[in-house]
Parts: structure tokens; C-alpha cells; sequence
């Protein structure tokens, strides 16, 4: 694993989703020990950590989450007349568990940041962003297609880290399948795991679209949109 720096402690908040930097993700806060985190974050303007649980339930008691998570800025809040919350997040940057707190009614964590390792051979890089962002055209034009959505794709990223953590939000695949993509070691790694991916869910698609394999309406998300996980 990639040399970690910067620890800090940080409230920690399990979820049934994988958070990538750069992700925007929306959440609805109702329970009383997440109201009072996000209320803590917001008014000393801190972050908190996104993490994929690995064991119990996003409601009641406190869950097992996995040791690599994102940190999660809190970027637009609306508070609710019945004392809830709306808020949109944005992924910074990953992290490490090093130990849980348990000292707070929500769960805590001793972390320290986790960036990506240093990249090698810089052409090849590029050759294989080049390669991953063709896959996701690919693979967001037969889901459009599945679901029968017109989607126009103006401009993709050019930065190999914005394709690779672009692909890893896009799929819609297992959330296993995406803690795995958050915990690679590279941006190397991370492509090329999305490359595996993208060709074997690219080529799932082309056969059920051959085949008319796909439901009369077909659906993935809400009114049919894609959704983070």
C-alpha cells in the first residue's frame, strides 16, 4: 500500500455506498446522532468519512465499516421543518482507518490520508486512461440505449485520475466490486481493474442488448437515471 500521511481524527459515516474523490453525493440526514455530526462539521467546517459498510445496517446500531473510506465535504445544506437535513457532499481524498473511537453517540476514527502511489511510465498512463475512457463512452451510451435515454456525452476528462475515479462511479456494479476499485494501490491499478471491469460489463450489455434480454423498462436508479452505486 501507498505511504500514508497526515493523521487526524474524524467522524465516520457508514453507508451501503463507495464514495471516490471528486463523487458528488447527496444524502438525506435524519438520524439523531447523524444530525448532530453534520451539524458539528458544519459549523467547525470540517469533514467527515464516507465508509462502505462491511457488516450490520446503515440505521440503528453502530455498523462495521470497511478500513479505507473518502472524506466527504459537506458543500450545500438545507435544514428540514421537522429537523432533518439535506446536504451534498464531495469526495476529497481517500483515507485509512488506523483505529476506531468509540466516545461519540456516531462513530469516530483515528485516519490518515491515503494517496495514490507514485505513477511510473507516464505514456503508458495515458495509453491506458485512453483506453478506460473509451470503455466508459461505450458503456454509458448501452445503458442509455437499455434504458431508453438519449444521453450526450459534450466532453470527457482528460486527467488518467478523473478517468479512472470516472469509471469507478459510473459502473453499476457490486459495491465490493467498487471498495476494491478505492483501495488500489495506483492510478495503474485503478485503471486497469476498471479496464477488466468495463470490458466485461460492455460486453454483458452488447449480448442482453443483442439477445432482447432487457426488461420492457429497463430502469437503473430513479425516473431511470444512473446512480452512484
Amino acid at each position: 500500500m501507498d505511504e500514508a500521511t497526515d493523521t487526524i481524527e474524524l467522524a465516520l459515516f457508514p453507508l451501503n455506498t463507495v464514495l471516490f474523490p471528486g463523487q458528488v453525493l447527496p444524502l438525506h440526514i435524519f438520524e439523531d446522532r447523524y444530525r448532530l455530526m453534520v451539524r458539528r462539521c458544519l459549523a467547525d467546517e470540517l469533514p467527515f468519512g464516507v465508509v462502505l459498510i462491511k457488516q450490520g445496517e446503515e440505521v440503528g446500531a453502530e455498523a462495521e465499516p470497511y478500513s479505507v473510506g473518502t472524506l466527504a465535504r459537506i458543500i450545500e445544506s438545507t435544514h428540514l421543518p421537522n429537523g432533518t437535513m439535506n446536504i451534498i457532499t464531495v469526495g476529497i481524498e481517500r483515507f485509512h482507518i488506523r483505529r476506531l473511537i468509540h466516545d461519540q453517540p456516531y462513530l469516530r476514527g483515528e485516519v490518515e490520508t491515503l494517496p495514490l502511489a507514485e505513477q511510473g511510465d507516464t505514456d503508458a498512463l495515458v495509453a491506458l486512461a485512453d483506453g478506460v475512457r473509451e470503455r466508459v463512452a461505450l458503456y454509458i451510451k448501452l445503458i442509455a440505449e437499455a434504458a431508453g435515454l438519449e444521453i450526450k456525452i459534450d466532453q470527457m476528462p482528460d486527467l488518467p485520475q478523473q478517468i479512472g475515479y470516472l469509471a469507478a462511479i459510473t459502473m453499476q456494479i457490486d459495491n465490493r466490486e467498487k471498495q476494491e476499485l478505492l483501495v488500489s494501490p495506483s492510478l495503474a491499478a485503478i485503471l486497469g481493474r476498471a479496464r477488466t471491469l468495463l470490458n466485461r460489463e460492455n460486453a454483458l450489455l452488447t449480448w442482453m442488448a443483442g439477445s432482447k434480454a432487457w426488461p420492457e423498462q429497463a430502469q437503473f436508479g430513479p425516473s431511470g437515471t444512473l446512480l452512484p452505486n
